[in-house]
């Protein structure tokens, strides 16, 4: 079965919303898990695939990435990273289109489709660009993925929201801090 790649922005909406570590650090284990009709969607795998996906197993696949976006050294995400291409079966394949012929991954199982799909991703984002622009959120409570596309390429917050946060409670301690 043909996989594509999974979007950066799916990837990480798809660890943050169903990884167990972000959602404990933000204190929403209890909090339902979002519409994953929405990422499913989004995921560009035949519509039998992912009509049977479940909150667990969404969840069983942003755990195993987690870590990756966690790690510190590219050593790790190199490790981890060929794990999941090992584990989701997926392999290389060339198809033929008209006249041409276009790479192409492939997996035998459709139950491994999603991991495939995030492992390839995974895989293009670490051997095309640097490498290090994988991190998590440093900001009070959030353990968010994010993938950095800023030119400088010094993110350390997964959002804005983070960010002033961070900013704001810096701005508090400080003030404290000289009164």
């Amino acid at each position: 079965m043909p996989v594509q790649a999974m979007l950066p922005a799916v990837l990480v909406d798809l660890i943050n919303g169903w990884g167990s570590v972000p959602r404990a650090e933000a204190g929403e284990q209890a909090a339902p898990y979002p519409p994953h009709a929405d990422l499913i969607g989004r995921l560009a795998l035949p519509e039998h695939v992912g009509a049977g996906m479940t909150d667990a197993e969404l969840q069983r696949v942003a755990d195993l990435l987690h870590p990756i976006f966690a790690a510190t050294h590219i050593g790790e995400r190199a490790i981890r990273t060929t794990d999941l291409l090992t584990r989701s079966g997926l392999r290389p394949a060339l198809l033929a289109e008209g006249s041409s012929i276009r790479s192409n991954w492939l997996v035998e199982d459709p139950e491994t489709a999603v991991l495939a799909a995030a492992a390839s991703a995974l895989y293009g984002q670490l051997t095309g660009s640097d490498p290090n622009r994988l991190g998590t959120c440093t900001g009070d409570r959030c353990a968010d993925a994010y993938i950095d596309a800023s030119p400088a390429g010094h993110r350390r917050f997964c959002s804005i929201t983070c960010q002033n946060r961070a900013r704001v409670a810096a701005f508090r301690r400080r003030r404290a801090a000289s009164t």
